[in-house]
């Protein structure tokens, strides 16, 4: 599927795709000359069929046009409009510049002047109004709190557009249609489309837009030819400078947890974050904030009466009120980010003269609407308390119902926690699932549902048939990395306290350096290299001394003689924390390894020869992380 900005299609008074005219596709990659002439009806085109029977708007399409053509042509000309050919277009909008709060006073233009003339470039400023968006910032939350938005709205009627960062495996996660992640075809429609038209327009002053700009007007382009009915926007980073703050028409603005996050550009200063964060709000906008540290509130009150924004805050959930409807998105602190939105989306709801249509009886004051609950029910976002049981052991439904089984047992449970807040959070869901009685989650593509199964947290179901537990040693692992502007002395005490003091200590601690790098975009397809190239362990050997620090209460000294090649043995696993004792830098409790999938490989084979095995492994630390992992599961 290819898409060129300077061609027309145009829809009969039936609806079917009519005349397109010959074109000559030209790029910097290669040219070559595609031929659509004359064709009536959409039975020439069965892709875009079968798209616009999936809601695509093709009428509305004022700035591009879909072309398909012959699998010979494309041969012939080797097209570079693929999806490959995208990510390496995304991947060159990757800038080397650090994050930082210094701006670039040199530029002609401001981040958000650029966006303004991007979007005017793009054709999309009048029906940016028409999106009636929600606009979410937060250090913490504000995915969830978003993704609890769309499911509501949707399951309220609404069509709907879900913008969220970052993604853990694939770009086209960014953007949900309804629910459902854009496909392959979709995207490039649209991303072929802005970027030759943003390409024709670059000048020294307004060169292509870096990475998360050109993502977030991919958003809003996509948002506006799929006319949904309300577009959820998380903000990246901050808000007040986030790209997406070009938004100057919401409905109505949420500002999730605050903590400290991202203090290189926010600043170090719970008042200076709150700062970037009620950037967002607009004058006369209503607004709903979760309870915050005092200084946090303090700034975030002040900005509001500034703007005359009626701000509100939130309580969080009970589980009385979700009237034993379990939330979907597992940890309590979900209840917190649940509230959020259902007060953002009953607020759209209002603004838009729908709440009383929808839900005028039989719907009490404090009672949520059935539709809420649907959608609080369903939401799911990769990477936030995900439980995943590794498949590729072998392990299925059938041996689960023996109280023998051939292999033990690997279970990861994924949170994308980065923050000391976000991690307290992480920490006490882990415990808590990990204390309950053990279920064993199937993927929600398996095949066989033979045996009784209720869903759980995040998209997968677990099963009721348990083997004999007295048989099973369960080890819980930690799986850490995270990027070296956080501070691992903030995370790693109340992560080990808030485990310990429910009996849920960590048998042993692995260091890996990241498989994503920040300098390329890949395609969820891209293969992972088990053997990846040597890499710089410096930050990973840190990490280490800081987890040992924690565990044992005192300096560590550098093991000079640690061979990054070697694994440890099987027996490494065993030993209890209570008898780890570094000696001369020597440590027992943890273990750097060079790469993730040599890790991941080391733990599937211990789970694979010892049948009494369960692994209990916490991946945290970074979503980048939990995004390689789950690429290496699949």
């Amino acid at each position: 599927m290819l898409v060129y900005p300077n061609v027309y299609m145009r829809r009969g008074m039936n609806g079917d795709l009519l005349h397109v005219k010959r074109v000559t596709w030209e790029s910097r990659y290669s040219s070559c000359c595609l031929s659509a002439v004359d064709v009536t009806g959409p039975k020439a085109f069965p892709s875009l069929e079968k798209m616009r029977q999936k809601g695509l708007q093709y009428a509305n399409m004022s700035s591009q046009t879909v072309i398909t053509v012959n699998s010979s042509s494309m041969q012939e000309c080797h097209s570079p409009y693929t999806y490959e050919a995208a990510m390496e277009a995304l991947s060159s909008l990757i800038t080397r510049k650090k994050r930082d709060r210094n701006i670039n006073t040199d530029a002609k233009y401001t981040k958000l002047d650029r966006m303004s003339m991007y979007i005017q470039i793009l054709g999309i400023k009048e029906q940016i109004a028409d999106l009636n968006i929600i606009h979410v910032a937060g250090t913490k939350g504000k995915g969830s709190t978003c993704t609890f938005c769309e499911a509501i709205l949707r399951e309220s009627g609404f069509r709907t557009g879900l913008f969220t960062s970052p993604h853990l495996i694939d770009v086209k996660e960014r953007f949900r249609l309804n629910g459902l992640e854009i496909s392959e075809e979709q995207f490039l429609l649209y991303f072929w489309g802005c970027w030759n038209q943003l390409k024709d327009k670059v000048t020294e002053d307004l060169p292509m837009p870096p990475l998360f700009q050109f993502l977030t007007l991919l958003g809003l382009k996509i948002f506006v030819s799929e006319k949904v009915d309300v577009a959820i926007i998380e903000v990246g980073i901050g808000g007040k400078n986030d790209s997406t703050n070009v938004i100057q028409d919401t409905v109505v603005c949420g500002i999730a947890s605050l903590g400290f996050d991202h203090m290189e550009i926010l600043g170090d200063t719970l008042g200076k974050i709150a700062l970037h964060k009620a950037g967002i709000f607009k004058p006369k906008v209503p607004a709903f904030t979760v309870p915050q540290h005092p200084e946090a509130m303090a700034v975030l009150n002040q900005r509001a009466r500034e703007l005359e924004v009626p701000l509100q805050v939130v309580k969080p959930l009970t589980y009385e009120r979700l009237n034993g409807v379990k939330l979907s998105l597992s940890g309590d602190h979900q209840l917190v980010n649940a509230a959020l939105a259902v007060s953002l989306c009953k607020s759209w709801l209002n603004t838009k003269g729908e709440w009383e249509k929808l839900f005028k009886s039989g719907v009490a004051d404090d009672s949520l609407p059935e539709a809420f609950l649907r959608g609080l029910s369903t939401a799911h976002l990769s990477g936030r308390a995900q439980i995943v049981h590794d498949v590729s052991l072998g392990l299925n439904i059938n041996q689960l119902k023996t109280d023998e089984s051939r292999h033990g047992e690997l279970i990861f449970y994924l949170d994308g926690a980065h923050s000391p807040e976000s991690m307290d959070a992480c920490a006490k869901w882990f415990s808590n699932v990990v204390n309950e009685k053990i279920h064993r989650p199937i993927p929600i593509f398996s095949e066989n549902r033979s045996v009784k199964e209720s869903y759980s947290s995040n998209g997968y179901v677990q099963q009721s048939n348990e083997k004999d537990e007295s048989k099973t040693i369960s080890k819980r692992i930690l799986l850490f990395n995270c990027m070296e502007v956080r501070d691992p002395e903030a995370m790693f005490p109340r992560l080990v306290d808030i485990c310990a003091s429910s009996g849920s200590n960590f048998s042993k601690a692995i260091f890996v350096p990241s498989i994503s790098t920040y300098s390329k975009v890949t395609s969820g397809n891209s293969d992972i290299p088990i053997n990846t190239p040597s890499k710089d362990l410096a930050w990973q050997f840190n990490l280490q001394r800081a987890w040992e620090r924690i565990i044992h209460r005192k300096e560590i000294g550098i093991n000079k003689n640690f061979k990054s090649e070697a694994m440890p043995p099987t027996e490494f696993l065993y030993d209890d924390v209570s008898h780890c004792n570094p000696e001369n830098g020597k440590f027992s409790c943890s273990a750097v390894f060079p790469s993730l999938p040599m890790a991941v490989s080391y733990l599937r084979k211990s789970a694979r020869d010892n049948p009494s095995l369960r692994l209990q492994v916490l991946v945290t630390g970074s979503l980048h992380l939990v995004g390689d992992v789950l690429k290496l599961l699949r």
